[in-house]
């Protein structure tokens, strides 16, 4: 089957193509990448005229809560909200009932994508056995299972000499090391970020300082050992200094932050709103900023959803009792385009955030239109408009802040070796 996408304006960084071009798909490759490509008459023809052609977005962040919390999401309905949000990969964290620590599990979700997932899905496996901090689980299992990265995302490794070692053992092993930087003790029973607000409304806080911390030490391990290590979710204005100066001085680390710490802050808690309430928590505007200024300067070297489906009765009870995290794979792309719209970003800079670099990152055969390259390509409709809905969002679960806004920008096509598999309306 051959597939060719005509008039979009293709963007590739990796090849450093910014260009009015067409896309020659045969057999799930890429095939060419020029102007004025003819395609067999059996051919399937996407008119991409004015939309974005894309390397597929690669989120390298989720939670599918498959196996054991299928009631949140599964396998099938988050790869469903990867599709419509322009995400052709995704990385699903570990924290699934059981734990990712094993190769059964790893197993188990590889296999499940395979059969009734509707894109790439990438096993993250668990730094220590059941995520508990105590002893370190078997990298080399996890990463012949299939995993790209370890993480105990949703727990530090609180142990400084585990962490150590986690670090030395995932660069012998090959596998990225993806740390959750927060120091437990400095949360205590923080609710939301510490700060006017929260005294506002009564609410226990999390100092910067919790981030910041936890970041600093997992840094410093990073450059004792020189091993490599990717930091989670930041959110706080210190902890991207610290990883600035790092990586000045050579050490190897990489960053990630989420949609939200660049568009929100601590003020969406008002009114105890649920929806606005996850960890890292929603910092202050400070914060916002030094968030933008780290993605423009590329000390932040990826964007990534944190996608972390809750059922409602988890989210509609009193703030201090729900659960943290918000859904983001179909909300992620047109809060992102924002950043180009205020030239914090240009379009292939962004891309190289949302594609590129993720998949340099996992270390994943992703992120380019290069021919031969699997034919995984975004089309992104840059002028849609539409609303954000309980009703016709993908995911199973509809814990969003934004309900009821409207966005701009969004995939118009999702196409995963060669196959559509997501067409706006």
């Amino acid at each position: 089957m051959s597939l060719l996408i005509k008039n979009g304006r293709v963007i590739d960084p990796l090849q450093n193509i910014d260009d009015t071009l067409d896309i020659l798909v045969e057999r799930g490759k890429v095939k060419d990448v020029a102007k004025g490509l003819s395609a067999p008459d059996s051919a399937e023809i996407i008119d991409a005229k004015g939309c974005y052609v894309t390397p597929g977005l690669v989120d390298m962040h989720v939670h599918l809560r498959d196996p054991g919390l299928e009631y949140k999401e599964d396998i099938v309905t988050g790869t469903r909200a990867a599709a419509a949000g322009g995400f052709t990969s995704v990385a699903c964290m570990p924290n699934t009932s059981p734990v990712n620590d094993n190769k059964t599990v790893t197993s188990y979700i590889v296999a499940k994508a395979k059969a009734e997932g509707c894109v790439n899905v990438f096993p993250v496996g668990a730094i220590t056995k059941g995520s508990k901090g105590e002893s370190l689980a078997e990298m080399g299992e996890l990463k012949e299972a299939g995993c790209v990265a370890v993480s105990d995302d949703g727990h530090p490794v609180a142990n400084t000499e585990l962490m150590r070692r986690a670090l030395e053992y995932a660069k012998g092993m090959g596998i990225m090391l993806i740390s959750h930087a927060e120091e437990k003790s400095l949360v205590g029973e923080g609710v939301m970020n510490e700060g006017f607000v929260a005294t506002e409304l009564g609410l226990k806080g999390i100092p910067w300082a919790a981030e910041d911390v936890a970041t600093a030490r997992d840094v410093y391990l990073a450059e004792f050992t020189n091993s490599p290590l990717h930091i989670a979710h930041v959110s706080t204005q210190g902890a991207l200094r610290i990883i600035r100066n790092a990586k000045a001085r050579g050490v190897r680390v990489t960053c990630e932050t989420a949609p939200h710490y660049f568009t929100l802050t601590d003020d969406a808690v008002r009114g105890y709103e649920t929806n606005a309430k996850m960890n890292p928590p929603l910092r202050s505007t400070a914060d916002q900023e030094a968030v933008k200024a780290a993605l423009k300067d590329g000390t932040i070297d990826a964007i990534a959803t944190d996608h972390a489906p809750h059922h409602l009765d988890e989210k509609d009870i009193e703030f201090n009792l729900a659960l943290n995290g918000i859904i983001g794979l179909e909300t992620s792309l047109p809060l992102s385009l924002k950043l180009v719209e205020e030239k914090v970003l240009t379009l292939p800079a962004l891309i190289e955030k949302m594609s590129v670099n993720p998949s340099k990152i996992l270390g994943i055969d992703r992120g380019s239109l290069k021919p031969g390259s699997a034919a995984d390509i975004t089309i992104i409709d840059p002028k849609a408009a539409w609303t954000v809905s309980a009703d016709t969002l993908a995911s199973k679960s509809k814990n969003s802040p934004w309900l009821g806004e409207t966005m701009k920008g969004a995939a118009a096509y999702t196409i995963v070796a060669g196959k559509v598999v997501y067409k706006r309306g």
